[in-house]
């Protein structure tokens, strides 16, 4: 079968020093955002040396721009403080809560997974080759623990730090709008690109050290091993649900109390400084897109990695002891690393943006220049890294796959994320129709609006679920499970590009609020609404790429709960499974109503809040008075711990109940069930609202004929567009980028906790 040309000891050099390469330019990238200042008197000093690129250098800007007005300096440094110190503490507050889950799901897997050979010290027979001996359960329950704890930290870390990179940077892209939009464009993506990199290189490194230190201790029983780092994508996805959960409501709580209010009864702009929940907003912005994407991203790039790993280490790269190979998705992700650096000069170096309608090409380009690269990069590394053929467990039997097979695999899922995002955009996006016909139907009001944007939503699954169905036959032609989690580890090679992308709306999002509530210039504040408008499309093909690469990742683990759970078919017609299929499919409509319901119960005290501030403080509508911001900031903060309980309860507990209760045989049709209706529900609800959301933008930037006519805000059709913007916040903020960590995490759940389902699980079925 040959041999790989790159040697065990290049691998061992290669990862890490891509890791190590990420995160030193993810600090380079911050370096650079640092030097724009947030001290008065600093902006012409802080570029003077000659003109550059994208404006650097040229700070003679007429004075209108307000470029040394001090108190607009301060004004802006102000509110930064704020919105950083609301969104530290929400998290702080949050991770209390968290931590305490975190140390009780811990013991339990260590129980659980202990109990299955009854805490014994003694080596056992393997699961898949019972002539050999593996390591006891108990060293599987606690190296599973630790994993799950590296995991979990590594999910918090990686949210808290995007967190605080993002409120860094937002006054920041403020003060750099007044010098042109090119170089608040770049102060925006620069910051993005802090995060994505930090999170991707640090996500592979924790993961590489874990296996080296586990090693160690495993020696050649790979199985069991690999087992064990299962417990890493648990821990990150776990995290994750209620990073989203809890950073949706608290995000959404706010906006729909700010819009409600502030726009549609008193007619004023949002973010306006007189509305008492627009810091509060400000902060949602960043807990919810920024910490919890971070957490959502690292939770599926840990899966398929863990996914794709236990399947190598029961196939030929596991049993001969194949280091290079079996390492392949990391090696991918590493290469993925570099790949993404080449691609962020683009943006910030290769290309001067000059104009507004430039923003939108250049984001898109990133996406596009990333998977061509990133092909290429794969075609070296299966080439370099794999040898010619190989064998990957296929339920039972052992199939021969080529390496070239297997570039196949990993560059469907890669192109087919690219297609997604890409029809993701063609309906979010208020310059094709589907929004424009959205935010004409505002015109016979807001029953008419909601009825496009659901249409609209039901319409922008077919092309996407096309796009995984066809990934999924290529993937699984090739190389069964294994192509699977690879062609998932593909769509994710170019996370820290796609974090960037991501990353950027928010930050350019709160760059907008801030300068409206500085009070800066009309001119300013339109270079940050055509920042932001574009982010608003980026965002929506990030979550895009979240939904599809968490379809594949959930059929990656599902495949892998199934071999180790020692299931040899899932037969629907069989009643035990068909239960579990029908009950599967109920789940993500569960959740979603737990979800905005939440957001609902939230956004209700909130609109109270912001209507008693405006009828009871004195010269607060007049502007003569300041609003009460820290309450509604704690109406956010209260709601959002106390709401993201059960939801996260439901997702976490189910896998356990019915393992236990019902068996693995109905496990699998819960599994299997909730991905198929989940990936439809999280799609429809995340294009729904951001197509209402658009519609809205449409309308107040009346950059056409047809938009003007619409226009201009305070009219009927824009308040009709408010209302569907309002309705859309919870099914695109919350619900929908939830639903995809629902089926990962329900998935890695079952696999992690697959030996004591398969020991001890059934009991009803025993019973009876």
């Amino acid at each position: 079968m040959g041999s790989p040309v790159l040697p065990d000891l290049g691998t061992e050099i290669l990862i890490p020093v891509c890791a190590i390469i990420g995160i030193g330019f993810s600090l380079f990238q911050w370096l650079l955002v640092s030097k724009v200042k947030l001290t008065p008197g600093s902006a012409a000093s802080n570029n003077s040396g000659g003109a550059g690129k994208n404006g650097h250098g040229d700070y003679l800007i007429e004075e209108e721009e307000g470029l040394n007005d001090h108190n607009t300096v301060l004004k802006c440094a102000e509110i930064q403080n704020a919105i950083s110190e609301g969104a530290t503490s929400f998290l702080f507050t949050e991770y209390q809560y968290v931590g305490i889950f975190m140390v009780a799901f811990a013991i339990l897997i260590f129980v659980f997974l202990g109990s299955v050979e009854g805490f014994s010290t003694k080596s056992q027979p393997c699961t898949y080759d019972p002539l050999k001996l593996c390591k006891p359960a108990l060293a599987t329950a606690g190296f599973s623990t630790i994993a799950f704890i590296l995991g979990a930290v590594t999910s918090v870390v990686s949210g808290f730090l995007g967190m605080k990179i993002a409120t860094y940077a937002n006054a920041r892209t403020t003060l750099e709008a007044r010098k042109g939009v090119g170089k608040a464009f770049i102060t925006a993506f620069r910051s993005g690109a802090v995060m994505g990199f930090l999170l991707a290189a640090n996500g592979l490194l924790v993961l590489y050290i874990a296996i080296n230190l586990f090693k160690l201790y495993y020696g050649d029983d790979w199985e069991g091993l690999f087992e064990a780092i299962t417990g890493y994508g648990l821990g990150g996805s776990s995290m994750a649900l209620f990073g989203r959960v809890a950073g949706g409501i608290y995000t959404k709580a706010a906006d729909v109390g700010a819009d409600l209010v502030g726009k549609v009864e008193r007619n004023i702009p949002e973010d306006d400084p007189r509305n008492p929940a627009v810091i509060a907003d400000n902060v949602g912005d960043n807990v919810g897109d920024i910490a919890g994407m971070g957490s959502d991203l690292f939770g599926s790039y840990a899966e398929s990695s863990c996914a794709a790993l236990v399947v190598a280490s029961i196939s030929s790269f596991g049993i001969n002891h194949e280091f290079t190979p079996m390492l392949y998705p990391l090696i991918v992700s590493s290469v993925g690393i570099i790949v993404c650096l080449l691609t962020t000069l683009f943006a910030t170096d290769f290309f001067e943006i000059k104009a507004v309608n430039e923003i939108e090409p250049a984001l898109k380009n990133q996406l596009i220049i990333s998977t061509v690269l990133m092909t290429i990069g794969v075609a070296i590394v299966s080439w370099i890294a794999l040898p010619s053929s190989f064998t990957i467990f296929n339920f039972g039997t052992q199939k021969v796959v080529k390496n070239w097979q297997l570039f196949l695999c990993v560059a469907v899922g890669l192109w087919a994320g690219l297609v997604i995002g890409f029809v993701t955009e063609y309906y979010t996006s208020n310059a094709y129709s589907p929004v424009q016909d959205v935010a004409d139907s505002c015109r016979t009001g807001a029953a008419t609006n909601v009825i496009f944007g659901l249409a609209l939503g039901y319409k922008s699954v077919i092309i996407p679920i096309f796009a995984i169905a066809v990934s999924i036959f290529v993937s699984f032609s090739f190389a069964a499970m294994y192509g699977i989690a690879v062609a998932a580890l593909g769509m994710l090679s170019t996370i820290a590009t796609g974090l960037a992308i991501d990353a950027y709306g928010p930050i350019s999002d709160n760059a907008g609020g801030i300068a409206e509530m500085a009070g800066m210039s009309h001119r300013i504040r339109e270079r940050t609404d055509a920042l932001d408008a574009a982010g608003n499309t980026t965002a929506a093909i990030g979550k895009g790429f979240a939904i599809g690469s968490a379809a594949l990742v959930s059929l990656a683990l599902f495949g892998a709960f199934v071999s180790r759970a020692a299931i040899s078919t899932v037969d629907v017609l069989t009643p035990k499974v068909f239960i579990g299929l029908i009950v599967g499919a109920m789940l993500p409509y569960w959740f979603s109503a737990m979800t905005m319901k939440s957001v609902g119960s939230a956004a209700l005290k909130m609109v109270e809040e912001v209507r008693r501030q405006f009828n009871t403080i004195p010269g607060l509508m007049e502007g003569t008075a300041k609003p009460d911001y820290a309450t509604c900031v704690k109406i956010s903060t209260d709601a959002s711990i106390k709401e993201m309980i059960a939801p996260g309860a439901l997702v976490m507990l189910t896998p356990l109940i019915v393992g236990i209760f019902f068996g693995v045989e109905t496990l699998s049709g819960v599994l299997a069930g909730s991905l198929v209706s989940g990936v439809q529900i999280a799609i429809s609800a995340s294009n729904t609202g951001g197509a209402w959301d658009n519609a809205k933008k449409y309308i107040e930037a009346g950059v056409s004929e047809h938009a003007r006519s619409l226009g201009p805000k305070g009219s009927d059709p824009h308040k009709a567009a408010v209302i569907g913007d309002t309705i859309g916040d919870p099914l695109k903020d919350t619900s929908g980028p939830s639903l995809n960590i629902l089926i990962k995490l329900m998935a890695v759940e079952s696999l992690v906790f697959a030996p004591f389902f398969a020991t001890h699980g059934g009991l009803l079925f025993k019973i009876f």
